[in-house]
């Protein structure tokens, strides 16, 4: 117990190395841990982002904080940074690191037939691994996952309790799948017959790249034809649907409840915001983001800022938002606008009548 305590010790100086940060105080000081500004004690190491917190700093009991580049203090010793959330993540990656299940392979799990494994997996109980399923080194499928034929799994691929990948469908390395979700059902695709609806067969597949982490039960529909496309760096909250032949760019983000209808590009590093809702065969550029809970009903170019329940640029949004408290006096003061209007213009047509 007393070895484990003693390699969770570092220097003060040492995790400003690991933060690329500097120390501001006493570098030598000992951290033994990370925890939260009101909860932190004076072997923990706490972060201090924002000007609520950075004004109670005498009030926390963490031996040291993590502050902004620019932020002096003689209050506590402290990691001067230029992003103090990633060095405070950094930090916390150190002091809990991401725990790996024992390596093997329960016995009971159902396995088909040209199952290729890689070296070190971590295989839980009541998994159901199809035909023709090949997954590299140090996959971890924890309990009840299913992976369907022909699937393959990169690296270091960590899938969560009961969620199913099924046939067909690609998955990179170092992929993280939480709990529930559901790879390459079908895309919803039907065409209508008179008054009743055919199914479209949906023959594609999903195709999701390196160092990608998808929430817990979120589903991503398999293509029509080709694939849907989830490119490196993306991640998505809990919840999310992206239908059928969706490109999702690189490094983008999808918060909870988001919905991208079928055909749809997203760009990359875009920031889709909870429960959006984008409609289908539309292209959204690089850089953009789109506002919680807008509906975008057209494409958007690269680096525009969306909002509202009817999507539109940023700047008219807040223009509009800034009127509707207004709008029931405005509504008196054009109704009375209107009285007169009507009563210059009866006044005007008396003078008409009067001069024939």
């Amino acid at each position: 117990m007393k070895e484990e305590e003693s390699q969770m010790e570092r220097r003060l100086s040492d995790l400003a190395e690991i933060a690329g940060g500097t120390v501001c105080g006493p570098a030598g000081i000992v951290i033994r841990g990370v925890a939260p500004f009101d909860a932190a004690g004076p072997a923990d190491i706490t972060l201090a982002e924002g000007p609520a917190y950075l004004k109670r700093l005498a009030q926390t009991g963490a031996g040291a904080v993590i502050v902004p580049q620019a932020f002096e203090t003689d209050l506590k010793p402290v990691i001067q940074t230029a992003n103090p959330r990633l060095a405070f993540a950094r930090i916390m990656a150190l002091y809990h690191p991401r725990q790996r299940p024992p390596a093997g392979i329960s016995d009971m799990i159902a396995v088909g037939e040209g199952f290729v494994c890689g070296e070190a997996p971590s295989i839980g109980p009541f998994v159901s691994i199809g035909r023709g399923v090949r997954v590299g080194d140090g996959v971890m499928l924890h309990a009840g996952v299913v992976i369907g034929d022909g699937v393959t799994l990169g690296d270091d691929v960590e899938v969560h309790a009961n969620v199913t990948v099924m046939a067909g469908c690609r998955i990179g390395s170092r992929v993280i799948i939480h709990a529930g979700t559901v790879i390459g059902s079908d895309g919803f695709g039907f065409v209508p017959d008179g008054r009743q609806y055919r199914k479209i067969p949906q023959i594609g597949i999903v195709q999701i790249d390196d160092d990608v982490e998808i929430g817990a039960g979120c589903t991503i529909d398999r293509a029509t034809f080709g694939k849907t496309w989830i490119q490196s760096g993306v991640k998505t909250d809990n919840l999310v649907q992206v239908a059928h032949n969706v490109t999702v760019g690189k490094d983008t983000i999808l918060v909870a409840q988001v919905g991208i209808a079928g055909s749809t590009t997203i760009g990359r590093h875009a920031t889709i915001a909870g429960q959006a809702g984008i409609s289908g065969h539309l292209t959204i550029g690089d850089d953009v983001t789109v506002g919680p809970r807008a509906g975008v009903a057209r494409s958007v170019p690269d680096g525009a800022v969306v909002m509202g329940e009817i999507a539109m640029d940023h700047r008219r949004w807040l223009r509009v938002q800034r009127m509707v408290p207004h709008l029931p006096e405005m509504g008196k003061r054009i109704a009375a606008l209107e009285k007169r209007l009507a009563a210059l213009e009866g006044v005007e047509a008396d003078r008409d009548d009067g001069s024939d």
